[in-house]
């Protein structure tokens, strides 16, 4: 038994060595997906695969703050979620508010809520913006948590938000229609300010991004994980880059 784990260690600090720096990704987002299945897998209820997965966002903010990654973008929650059965959602929702609380109190990183909190219950929604301006003097990695999140609510809420600026200062509509451009709803996007994502990650082996990050991520190198969240390992983050590191990124020039 001892053998296949010094090997495995071995291959793991192998495989740390062997990435460039140079190549090394500024902001990651991760689609943190399959803890119902992993739970469904050992007989215990979602909750029980949900909670396993909130003690596993520590542990992989740590392998990242580690490596130079600067922002991770974490997808904790989208709007689809919130049509689940509501005994499943109360849970996951008591399951996130702590989780969220923990990385605060931890006092290591730089916590950045982003979604639609409007859409989830007022206790929740309150704590969890608590719990990230509590970190707005932490410095290091800017971890941005996103609940309630939603790739397309984020653009109409960037439009939404850069029509209401314009208006207050008096710009007509059609004066908008002749100048809008891209940069000013990404100056409106929940991401303002950071850059976007050159790589994502989604666990569980389901391959597609379900509307994260619809905008940021137009460059974004996709990167799919069979091993449900829960049991994703650094060794997979380590794959993750690797693979991110040897593709040839032209951005459609």
């Amino acid at each position: 038994m001892r053998l296949p784990h010094l090997l495995y260690g071995l291959y793991e600090r192998r495989l740390s060595t062997s990435l460039p720096s140079a190549q090394m990704p500024r902001h990651v987002g991760v689609i943190l997906d399959g803890n119902r299945r992993w739970a469904r897998s050992f007989g215990e209820t979602a909750a029980t695969g949900h909670r396993r997965g909130a003690d596993k966002i520590a542990e992989f903010l740590g392998w990242a703050e580690e490596l130079g990654v600067e922002v991770v973008t974490l997808w904790m929650l989208s709007t689809d979620n919130l049509a689940r059965p509501q005994e499943e959602l109360a849970d996951l929702l008591d399951i996130i508010r702590d989780a969220v609380q923990d990385l605060a109190e931890s006092g290591r990183w730089r916590l950045r809520v982003v979604g639609r909190l409007d859409l989830l219950p007022p206790e929740l929604a309150g704590a969890v913006r608590s719990a990230a301006d509590a970190t707005r003097g932490v410095q290091g990695l800017q971890v941005n948590v996103a609940v309630g999140y939603g790739g397309r609510h984020e653009i109409a809420d960037a439009v939404r938000s850069y029509l209401k600026e314009e208006a207050a200062q008096g710009t007509t509509l059609a004066e908008l229609a002749g100048r809008i451009d891209v940069d000013d709803i990404a100056a409106h996007l929940y991401t303002k300010g950071q850059p976007d994502p050159e790589l994502v990650i989604r666990t569980s082996g389901e391959q597609r991004v379900g509307g994260f990050l619809m905008w940021q991520s137009a460059h974004s190198e996709l990167y799919f994980c069979e091993a449900y969240w829960p049991d994703f390992r650094r060794v997979d983050f380590l794959r993750a880059l690797r693979d991110f590191s040897q593709r040839e990124r032209r951005l459609g020039r």
